[in-house]
């Protein structure tokens, strides 16, 4: 295994740790038992409290039954055969990161709801591409929070890059504008816009998008390129009711699930991927520019039913 793998398992296993422990715990507890129909029902209700929701925990824990129905079988050998499951709900959401380089400035939407981390979302996006040596430009376009101005500011210093910010207030879609009007005059590869998340108010929330969009166009017509929505782990159930509405109002193309060091409730993303057919380009699992990891299926599924190894071939 490379050193880089190591360091992403080590990485996503210590973000998944909360979620892990109570999910690999729980079948632990199980002891070595058949998997008979009491068993099967134990580890339903353990998938459901680590929010992989009802449905999608049912049809994981029919497929491990059918495949193998009455087999006595330690805790290691179970969640392997969930991780194979729920590997195959979430293969269908990896999809590689990748920027269209025929639109120069590549543009990007961030949105989500406000506390969703968005904005450092952003920020750590930036820091990732700027080292693929991208020349990154970052517009704060949700002025209606001062303290996201000053944060993405902060992550442009942070990660030096420029960030076209105004007072706040200011019209968001002029502050789009005036980006997207630089990043093309000095030549920037891509260009990532922070924009307000007051989901509450959808039809306020659609209109200022509408308006981004549509001045956005006036100057490059394939523009926005994608819309990445930022999603908070934490939340659990109800985001799968802001990937429907973001899907609708913003017309996300694909997403990131943030603080998943700080929850139990890691499942999510698994009922995301059920239900959804949206790609999942990363994951948050901490603080720091590095902790926005790609998204793996293989990675995850082990990582959130507490296997201990994982090998990129295997």
């Amino acid at each position: 295994m490379s050193t880089k793998t190591v360091g992403f398992w080590k990485q996503l296993t210590g973000g998944l740790s909360r979620t892990a422990s109570r999910l690999g715990n729980g079948i632990a507890n199980l002891g070595r038992r058949r998997l008979d129909t009491a068993t099967l029902e134990a580890l339903e209700d353990l998938l459901i409290e680590a929010d992989v929701g009802a449905e999608t925990a049912s049809k994981i824990v029919s497929a491990v039954g059918i495949a193998r129905a009455d087999y006595e079988m330690d805790g290691d050998e179970i969640k392997t055969l969930l991780a194979i499951e729920i590997e195959k709900i979430l293969a269908k959401a990896e999809r590689p990161f990748s920027l269209d380089a025929s639109k120069k400035p590549f543009v990007m939407l961030g949105v989500g709801v406000n506390g969703s981390g968005k904005t450092t979302t952003l920020g750590k996006l930036a820091g990732r591409l700027q080292a693929e040596n991208k020349r990154v430009m970052l517009a704060a376009a949700d002025t209606f929070r001062a303290a996201a101005i000053d944060q993405l500011v902060a992550w442009g210093k942070r990660v030096d890059a420029p960030v076209v910010a105004k007072e706040p207030g200011a019209d968001p879609a002029g502050v789009a504008f005036e980006a997207l009007e630089q990043a093309h005059k000095l030549k920037f590869d891509v260009l990532l816009i922070d924009t307000a998340g007051r989901l509450q108010n959808k039809t306020a929330l659609m209109d200022e998008l509408e308006k981004i969009n549509r001045v956005l166009k006036k100057l490059d017509p394939t523009a926005p390129h994608a819309v990445l929505l930022v999603l908070d782990a934490t939340v659990g159930q109800n985001a799968l009711s802001q990937v429907e509405a973001f899907a609708k109002v913003a017309g996300a193309t694909g997403l990131v699930l943030t603080k998943l060091d700080g929850t139990a409730k890691g499942g999510i993303l698994v009922a995301i991927a059920a239900r959804f057919s949206l790609p999942v380009y990363f994951v948050g699992i901490g603080e720091g520019i590095e902790d926005l990891a790609l998204f793996k299926a293989r990675a995850f599924s082990r990582a959130l039913v507490g296997l201990q190894d994982y090998t990129e071939a295997s």
